[in-house]
């Protein structure tokens, strides 16, 4: 596939280092060349210097044979404008990143499809999403859906009171039902064979299906807690949202020392409680009566402080804490100190899009990055080496592990004993950078 990245910001750059690992096509634009030097330098794409809505510069670029064409600048109508120009001079498919909840309707979504922009990118949104989603599985740190919710990828920290502390993994009951595909512990990831022993802290990822979900919970020791009311600090872009699209779900607090910012939630979002105070401030979390909360969320913009607030949350024996963590390299750090969820809306948006590649293009590998490792999706072709002999059998590297597979529309998990066939859809997991070395098993 070609596919055009217009706007080389955080978005735009994570989306090009994602695709730079696929058998893709790929040019970034953008008119800051300082930006593009340092992706020249590092990764395997093409850059261009220019307008990202010129029609000169997309003709240049050859848009009239651009397969997808995704405009994430930090300017909404430049975003809309260049993906109407593009789908007009030849792109199949565009993107548009958005800032207005208000083109999210349905009846503007078409309004700006019938003008060249199909799909919308709100990151806020999906932040709201995200969120909601961690309230909900509040006894993961990690929860993703495949094919449709019928393979389930779920990350859990072990803490106390689990049975797989100081097991190997091949002694672990109930292994049928799930399979354990990355281990990380500390900053390392490991792919995990048999004979690996589960330690204390290690942050585990299982594949399983929906009806093994209270087995996995179950194994890891965690409690399944009713989330009903909410924390925020912050009356950040995601915060309103979040409130927008969930005030009749959970009772919501928002505390921001912005006065003029909480009278316009105050006017904003009705059924929800504004105070206007310091988040930060021990003395203000404990008059708002902190403890009582099921849920304490840090969304202001500055990822220090979310981080700092979430620690002092749990203090006060919040349940579940969430931090907005804009700056990548604070993620690993953040994760450490035991915070609950992590929300990083670039990382959101870029995964988003990456996800509407893989279901544009079902014979190229698929690749989603996680915890240092790669999950793939890779097609089995004909007379492929993986084929020839049961899974237990083939040897395969160490730095990959075979999770589940698709088969005639249906997911399975994968053991010892499965013949992988021809056609089949297989999920996989290696280390970072490894998924185009493990190719060679499946063509």
């Amino acid at each position: 596939m070609k596919i055009i990245i217009a706007g080389a910001g955080e978005v735009g750059t994570h989306l090009a280092k994602m695709l730079s690992n696929e058998d893709q096509d790929i040019i970034l634009i953008d008119s800051d060349q300082r930006r593009l030097d340092i992706i020249d330098a590092n990764y395997n794409l093409m850059t261009w210097n220019g307008s990202a809505s010129s029609l000169e510069t997309m003709r240049d670029m050859g848009i009239s044979d651009t397969d997808l064409y995704i405009a994430v600048t930090p300017y909404e109508t430049r975003n809309i404008t260049a993906c109407s120009i593009a789908k007009k001079l030849g792109a199949k498919k565009t993107v548009a990143r958005i800032d207005n909840a208000e083109f999210l309707d349905d009846d503007n979504r078409k309004v700006l499809k019938e003008i060249g922009a199909d799909t919308l990118i709100y990151p806020e949104h999906l932040a709201a999403l995200e969120i909601d989603v961690s309230l909900r599985h509040n006894w993961a740190r990690y929860w993703g859906e495949l094919h449709n919710g019928q393979l389930l990828l779920i990350g859990v920290r072990l803490t106390q009171d689990n049975d797989l502390e100081g097991k190997q993994i091949k002694d672990i009951p109930g292994t049928a039902e799930f399979n354990i595909v990355a281990i990380k512990r500390n900053n390392e990831t490991i792919i995990p064979r048999g004979n690996d022993f589960i330690e204390p802290g290690d942050m585990l990822y299982f594949v399983t299906t929906p009806q093994f979900i209270e087995n996995v919970r179950t194994l890891c020791g965690k409690r399944k807690r009713s989330m009903k009311r909410l924390m925020i600090i912050g009356g950040s872009d995601i915060a309103e949202r979040f409130a927008t699209v969930y005030h009749d779900k959970y009772h919501i607090k928002i505390i921001d020392e912005d006065r003029d910012k909480c009278e316009h939630l105050a006017t904003m979002l009705p059924d929800c409680e504004i105070v206007c105070g310091d988040g930060l401030d021990v003395d203000v979390l404990r008059e708002n009566n902190t403890s009582q909360y099921d849920a304490f969320m840090a969304l202001t913009d500055s990822s220090e402080a979310n981080i700092l607030a979430c620690m002092t949350a749990k203090e006060f024996t919040v349940p579940k804490t969430v931090a907005n963590v804009e700056n990548l390299q604070f993620i690993s750090q953040a994760e450490n100190l035991n915070i609950g969820t992590i929300i990083n809306k670039k990382l959101l948006a870029s995964s988003y899009i990456f996800q509407l590649l893989l279901d544009a293009d079902e014979e190229n590998a698929k690749c989603l990055s996680l915890a240092n490792a790669d999950a793939g999706e890779l097609l089995v072709k004909k007379n492929a080496k993986i084929t020839r002999e049961p899974v237990r059998k083939l040897r395969l590297p160490s730095e990959m592990t075979l999770a589940a597979l698709v088969r005639d529309g249906r997911c399975y998990l994968v053991n010892g004993s499965t013949q992988i066939q021809e056609g089949d859809y297989v999920v996989v997991f290696c280390l970072h950078g490894f998924i185009h070395k493990i190719e060679k098993w499946f063509y």
